[in-house]
């Protein structure tokens, strides 16, 4: 497999940057499974951008800053923000469906959400990401430079120093990415992948966790395998939770979205909680009420769930008119009907998971990793926007505007000639003889993971969590050099190297700052430094 530009991942990210190379380059597109099954496609509440007169580049930097508790990399919050319209306005070409708005300057509708002070999110009713990535599908699928690979798996990328020996060409300059193995989920064959230029687009981490608003997908996998390859991460620590989740024994973290609260809908206590039901509690912790940052929200939520002992709290925009509910969140009221909740009458039961990795691959703004020929884009990289919290609906901004960068920069290379690369070899494994252990050493990572590296931690659970994954990675390490690799291998694999890194990440934080709430550091430190891992030398 020979291409100019693999990318590893089908979200809006991997789409964004095919699409905007695919002119000039030949491109393939390596997805887990189908094409529609990434985050991006869940995603509810719209993209933030500066599209109305009455809104300002510097408010909208501002808003970011402030949620992102001073860690912000400025310049590159700047950058992102200013080249915000001409995204948008790339995506309104492509023919994705915002929801109109007559009154509106650009004729489509401006929601709020929690951080911004303005109404400058664009969205597509509550189904943003998903019109988005079937328009953007669509084009990917009819583009004759553009291959889909989907259901495949990637392994590991390839650089030039890695293979060594085999190449006289890695000798004699810079460690180069020359491409990445990837399995073929239907026939467990494993592909070299020949390309001048890799991207990752994988997404984030949230399966690490044992509740994730996130697709089954998001399993870290860019993140381990630019960590293995020689890779810097960055600011790990930080795992937003997204305060509402649909707590219902059928719904699998099914999101409410943001825009519920922007709308106006309020956070109450349930019945279970006695005499204070009905109350609503978050002018208690914030003077923003529902509208404060999401680290501000999950926690009190959190807080509030622990101290009276319940199992949720409700979120109810049963004020508002019928016909208003069901025109801006038909996809939660379809749902939420299904399940027996009339969210035009009734409160919807939530609580907080696991939602976004603000941390990932240190990247430069046109998607650059430390390895040359290895780009990051998306969730999986950290360009420093999201600081130690993402300002809601900033994520796909993310994604559209380093995406279109890194197609930039990598169109303007001049053309390398790739040297021969190894084969998958699998000669000295057997198959498995105890798969069961996958599943016992995934269901335990993720539950410790809950329960030692959550919303609030401790120094004393952070180590307990640590010693559980030194011990984890062992096993696996040993299961992957002896069997065949299978896709929950894979996953697993790259699932224990994230958490490693959060962990790690975590404990040399001796702060409480954004997403990262620490009982024995609560105070926050005056100065905001990024936490920076290197891998060791192998």
């Amino acid at each position: 497999m020979k291409f100019d530009v693999a990318i590893v991942g089908s979200g809006l990210a991997g789409l964004s940057v095919a699409l905007h190379l695919a002119q000039t380059r030949t491109v393939a597109i390596i997805s887990k499974r189908a094409l529609l099954d990434g985050a991006s496609n869940w995603a509810q509440g719209g993209i933030a951008a500066v599209l109305d007169s009455g809104d300002s580049h510097e408010e909208h930097i501002n808003d970011t800053l402030v949620a992102g508790a001073g860690l912000c990399d400025e310049p590159a919050t700047r950058y992102i923000v200013e080249h915000g319209r001409e995204a948008i306005e790339w995506l309104i070409e492509q023919g994705v469906p915002f929801t109109r708005d007559a009154a509106a300057e650009m004729g489509f509708h401006l929601t709020r959400e929690g951080g911004h002070s303005q109404r400058r999110i664009i969205h597509a009713a509550d189904a943003t990401g998903h019109a988005v990535q079937l328009t953007l599908e669509q084009k990917v699928r009819a583009h004759p430079n553009i291959t889909l690979f989907e259901q495949h798996c990637a392994i590991d990328v390839i650089s030039s120093d890695k293979i060594g020996a085999r190449s006289a060409h890695a000798q004699a300059v810079t460690p180069r990415c020359l491409g990445l193995y990837v399995q073929d989920e239907k026939t467990g064959n494993v592909l070299t992948f020949e390309a001048e230029h890799t991207v990752l687009c994988t997404g984030g981490a949230g399966k690490t966790y044992l509740y994730t608003t996130n697709p089954d997908t998001a399993t870290g996998d860019g993140i381990a395998m630019a960590w293995r390859a020689g890779c810097r991460v960055s600011n790990m620590e930080f795992i937003q939770f997204h305060p509402t989740c649909l707590y219902h024994p059928f719904a699998k973290s099914f999101l409410i979205t943001e825009a519920i609260r922007g709308e106006g809908g309020r956070l109450l206590l349930p019945p279970e909680a006695g005499a204070a039901a009905g109350t609503r509690f978050m002018p208690m912790h914030d003077e923003r009420g529902e509208l404060a940052p999401r680290d501000v929200v999950a926690r009190a939520i959190d807080f509030e769930m622990k101290k009276r002992g319940i199992d949720y709290v409700n979120l109810d925009i049963s004020h508002q008119p019928p016909e208003f509910l069901k025109e801006h969140f038909p996809t939660i009221y379809a749902r939420c009907l299904e399940l027996g909740i009339d969210i035009t009458k009734q409160p919807i039961p939530v609580v907080p998971a696991v939602h976004f990795t603000c941390g990932g691959i240190v990247t430069d703004l046109a998607g650059r990793t430390d390895l040359q020929g290895l780009y990051a884009v998306g969730e999986t990289a950290c360009t420093g926007l999201h600081g130690a919290n993402r300002l809601a609906s900033n994520s796909l901004l993310e994604c559209l505007v380093i995406g279109r960068a890194c197609a930039q920069f990598v169109a303007a290379q001049p053309k390398f000639e790739l040297p021969a690369l190894p084969q998958w070899d699998e000669s000295r494994v057997t198959n498995a003889d105890e798969e069961v252990v996958i599943s016992h050493n995934w269901d335990e990572l993720r539950r410790f993971m809950w329960n030692y590296v959550g919303i609030v931690r401790t120094t004393k659970r952070l180590e307990r969590a640590q010693h559980r994954i030194v011990m984890l990675k062992e096993e696996i390490d040993e299961y992957y050099r002896n069997f065949r690799i299978t896709h929950d291998l894979l996953e697993l694999r790259n699932l224990v190297d994230v958490a490693g890194l959060i962990v790690q990440s975590a404990l040399s934080r001796q702060e409480s700052r954004g997403l990262h709430f620490s009982r024995d550091y609560p105070a926050t430190l005056p100065k905001a430094l990024p936490s920076v891992l290197t891998p060791p030398r192998r």
